[in-house]
């Protein structure tokens, strides 16, 4: 029975890994200046993984295999060391996995979140006016019956009067963007696939990235954290334009304000 189950440990372990080999699933094309190094990154860490796994399972197999009947006159063994010495080695084996993954993915990472936008970069929260400032958020004034989802006070604050609040997300292609984002409520997510990019949304924290869509066309945005009932519904496109469309919007999103 043992030597059935070592054998079913690697006939699964090797069922597992063939749609990752034969690249059964494959991720949206790219669609960003940056999503290349994310790609890259994430086929070193499937190599790396996939052969530790493979690894680990074929060794478990083997052991399983090879003690799985014990003998009343058989000599006990102890593996050099000890328990110790088991624990130390996984430790170091981990830590130089996990260690390697950091020194592969410093690039792809630093180039989303380290590296700060240019400074002609459009920055999108609603979206900026003519005086390219956005108006003071104010929490206790988000109110979504009358639209003011942000929480404006166009009265008061007059960088906030010619800001452009649209349910739509349009972007110019071939520019980067300086994405300003905010959670009024509990934890949402910011999940692109073409683009590369999931940055979650974490009450009480101002968070931002940048980026650059290299291609024309209405990409899908979904939030990936289950934030309650109406996650399932938390759905929208991007939409990547050529500068002079996202002119020609900008300017009928500024008529209905």
């Amino acid at each position: 029975m043992a030597k059935l189950l070592a054998l079913t440990i690697i006939v699964i372990a090797i069922a597992s890994a063939v749609p990752v080999v034969m690249h059964t699933w494959v991720a949206p094309a790219d669609i960003s200046t940056h999503g290349r190094l994310i790609d890259e990154q994430m086929s070193e860490t499937m190599i790396e993984a996939g052969v530790s796994f493979l690894a680990a399972q074929i060794i478990l197999a083997i052991f399983i295999w090879k003690f799985s009947s014990s003998r009343s006159d058989g000599k006990i063994r102890t593996f050099p060391g000890g328990a110790k010495g088991l624990v130390i080695a996984a430790i170091v084996l981990v830590g130089a996995e996990v260690l390697a993954l950091g020194v592969f993915g410093v690039k792809a990472w630093a180039t989303v979140y380290f590296t700060p936008p240019s400074a002609d970069a459009i920055p999108v929260q609603c979206q900026a006016g003519p005086d390219g400032k956005f108006g003071p958020l104010h929490p206790e004034m988000i109110n979504e019956a009358t639209q003011n989802l942000f929480g404006l006070d166009p009265e008061h604050d007059p960088d906030s009067r010619d800001d452009i609040v649209t349910a739509e997300m349009a972007i110019p292609v071939n520019r980067e963007i300086h994405l300003l984002m905010h959670a009024k409520d509990v934890s949402h997510s910011f999940y692109v696939p073409a683009l590369r990019i999931h940055q979650d949304f974490v009450p009480g924290l101002d968070l931002s990235l940048h980026f650059t869509a290299t291609k024309i066309g209405k990409y899908e945005i979904v939030c990936s954290q289950l934030c309650g009932l109406g996650h399932y519904s938390m759905r929208a496109y991007l939409n990547v334009m050529s500068r002079e469309d996202f002119d020609d919007w900008l300017k009928k999103q500024a008529a209905l304000q």
